[in-house]
């Protein structure tokens, strides 16, 4: 899965100078929190003006992880590699935008975005509900070619000649925007670049790695092997308040390249209200911001039940199999809540909570049926780095009792199977820093400590340690 945005031919070499370049003293990343006795320097290697009528920016990722060894008895087909290993991820990513027509209360984008993903994950991203690194595509036969990731057609309409200040985007170019308005896009599409988003968690390249931390793991959200469906959205934005629904395309098969089109045969809904201005922000003082949202999605697609898989396997003695059936369109549904909250000038927390009914094949995301996460990050305006940023999240995964018996049975999923299972939590401990070294480079280290690997008493713990460069063009 990947939420990226430059990485064609030249990227290898790119990034190899990134890391080369020597640390020089950091900058504020948000110019509202920077110290205002540190002069700001542009966070990106070229500027970018912001009344331009285009837009054209780039990132490129490197991710160097690796672990020691994973204790364990057994392994099977989709288990994490018990012997040590690393590897190396890259990806990049082209954006470009063009505003096709501008107004007071009116406001049209063309977006186009081309991607590349090179490398592989630990272990190919098996064995793993909450696997290590987001840039990594969970088919490493696709290779590096690159391939349009976002093309969309991005529609404003304001309800008010009110305006207000807005961060110009890669998804959205306007600097001034109506209060109240309606935002309307069509196209090609990441939906975590829509829904689900938290300031403190939802970055993968200079934040947290894990899937189930930079994302709700229990949304299986609508998208191909790579991140990416077709969809249309629209989002209702208020002074104090959101309302967002997007309805995409579900891929033909779990984790599959291919989407149906056929809407009536699979399609998701999703839709997401958010409040700002949380009481708690209040109690603490009036500048303190905070942000809550509450998720829902319901996918109907070709998924399987695990109830009958393992019924039809112990009844004839063999391992289940959960794509072992007529093709059939079911319905799995679940809940999400996301907060976020400022709780000093340079510290903040969040959480998430995820729930889906667990009993249809995990069939886009990752095989999680339940989550709990909370964490906080604290940027370092304290020792004279205001762009840099420390922090810390525990993540909780779990799986509803017929998923537990289907992988204890020996069936595999997309992502796990050890042929056996003595069911536990997935438990997810991890931390980061991230130093800004040179105008768009930054530098990270990161820790993951993950107890019961694949919800497995019998495998793990392991600790998985990652070294990562980004550059923002």
């Amino acid at each position: 899965m990947i939420r990226t945005i430059f990485a064609p031919r030249h990227l290898p070499v790119i990034c190899l100078l990134a890391v080369l370049l020597p640390c020089a003293a950091g900058q504020s990343q948000q110019p509202n929190s920077a110290d205002q006795n540190h002069p700001q320097e542009p966070l990106t290697v070229f500027p970018h003006p912001e009344s331009a009528p285009y837009f054209i920016f780039g990132q490129a990722n490197v991710v160097f992880q690796g672990h020691p060894g994973v204790p364990a008895p057994y392994s099977g087909p989709n288990s994490m590699l018990a012997r040590g290993e690393y590897k190396v991820s890259l990806v990049g990513t082209l954006f470009l935008g063009l505003q096709l027509y501008h107004h007071l209360r009116y406001n049209t984008d063309l977006i186009y975005d081309e991607e590349s993903s090179g490398g592989r994950g630990i272990s190919e991203a098996l064995g793993l509900a909450g696997f290590t690194n987001l840039d990594v595509v969970r088919n490493p036969t696709l290779g590096s070619v690159p391939y349009m990731a976002r093309a969309q057609l991005h529609q404003t309409i304001g309800f008010t000649s009110k305006l207000v200040d807005a961060q110009r985007t890669p998804f959205s170019l306007a600097t001034r925007v109506p209060e109240r308005r309606l935002d309307l896009r069509a196209g090609k599409l990441s939906m975590p670049d829509i829904m689900d988003v938290n300031g403190p968690g939802s970055d993968s390249h200079l934040q947290f790695l894990n899937w189930t931390v930079d994302n709700n793991g229990a949304w299986d959200y609508a998208a191909d092997t790579r991140g990416y469906t077709y969809g249309a959205v629209a989002e209702y934005d208020d002074v104090q308040w959101s309302a967002r629904y997007i309805l995409a395309l579900m891929p033909t098969v779990a984790n599959g390249v291919d989407l149906d089109w056929n809407l009536r045969r699979a399609h998701a809904d999703n839709v997401e209200l958010e409040y700002r201005h949380l009481p708690l922000g209040h109690l603490l003082s009036a500048e303190r911001r905070g942000t809550i949202r509450l998720l829902g999605f319901v996918n109907h697609a070709n998924m399987g039940v695990y109830r009958t898989q393992n019924a039809l396997a112990i009844a004839s003695h063999t391992t289940p199999d959960i794509t072992a059936h007529a093709p059939r369109t079911t319905v799995k549904y679940g809940v999400g809540l996301n907060f976020e909250q400022e709780l000093t000038p340079d510290l903040r927390a969040f959480g998430r909570f995820g729930w889906n009914e667990g009993q249809h094949e995990s069939y886009a995301y990752t095989e999680v049926d339940q989550t709990f996460e909370l964490g906080t990050d604290l940027t370092g305006n304290r020792w004279g780095r205001p762009s840099d940023k420390v922090a810390v999240v525990g993540v909780s995964n779990a799986i509803k009792r017929n998923h537990q018996q289907y992988l204890a049975l020996g069936g595999q999923g997309f992502l796990l199977g050890d042929g056996r299972l003595r069911y536990a939590r997935e438990d997810i401990l991890e931390t980061y820093y991230t130093a800004h070294t040179w105008r768009g480079l930054f530098t990270s280290v990161d820790a993951q400590l993950i107890a019961h690997p694949g919800y497995n008493q019998d495998r793990g713990p392991v600790a998985v340690f990652t070294v990562r460069t980004h550059v923002d063009f």
